[in-house]
């Protein structure tokens, strides 16, 4: 199986600025991507990716916006629930991005690892947590009995922002991995690749 980007993401100078003003405004952290100018910083490549139709990928992005930044989930948890589903979906790009963001909200280098181990004993609410992304990723549905121990630490807002997280970075994860996005460098200008052993659950 090839592993080439079926669609190359756009630079900054193959947009249009109908196509910029339609992506500014929905999530801050890409707006600084998004100048009027061809000589911004370079593109992450899931902005270059969403440049191909900025109409459909505008609301997204909005939409992504609620889940990262206005959401009432702590960011570490926030971020374990990423990364458990960027793991399980084997999704190179969500793994390379939320693993720096994950870092900076409080997770430490052997907790991200072990996120990426099969049957990784999380205890507590953060089990919980992997848990479910585990269920909705294998029977597409929480378990009673997980449920029933997630309701008792969140209230029902909470418990919806869990669901669609799962659900949402799940749904972003086939698209990139089938258009075989590749990972953006981390800060420290690596890739980090996601760990691949035989069995991911």
């Amino acid at each position: 199986m090839t592993t080439a980007p079926r669609f190359v993401p756009l630079a900054n100078g193959d947009w249009t600025a109908e196509h910029r003003a339609l992506l500014r405004g929905k999530l801050p952290a890409a707006d600084r991507y998004l100048r009027d100018d061809a000589d911004g910083p370079p593109l992450p490549n899931i902005l270059g990716l969403f440049g191909h139709h900025p109409q459909l990928t505008a609301e997204w992005l909005g939409w992504n916006a609620r889940l990262l930044e206005i959401a009432s989930l702590s960011p570490r948890r926030r971020e374990l629930v990423i990364l458990r589903v960027a793991w399980r979906t084997q999704c190179h790009y969500e793994w390379a991005q939320h693993r720096v963001l994950g870092l900076d909200a409080g997770l430490t280098e052997d907790e991200i690892a072990a996120i990426a181990e099969p049957g990784a004993a999380w205890s507590g609410v953060e089990g919980d947590l992997v848990d479910a992304a585990d269920q909705m990723i294998d029977g597409r549905r929480v378990d009673d009995d997980t449920w029933m121990r997630l309701s008792e630490h969140f209230d029902h807002p909470q418990l919806l922002e869990v669901l669609f997280l799962i659900a949402s970075y799940g749904a972003l994860a086939q698209v990139l991995n089938s258009v075989h996005l590749p990972p953006d460098p981390g800060p420290d200008g690596l890739v980090h690749k996601l760990p691949e052993p035989e069995d991911r659950r």
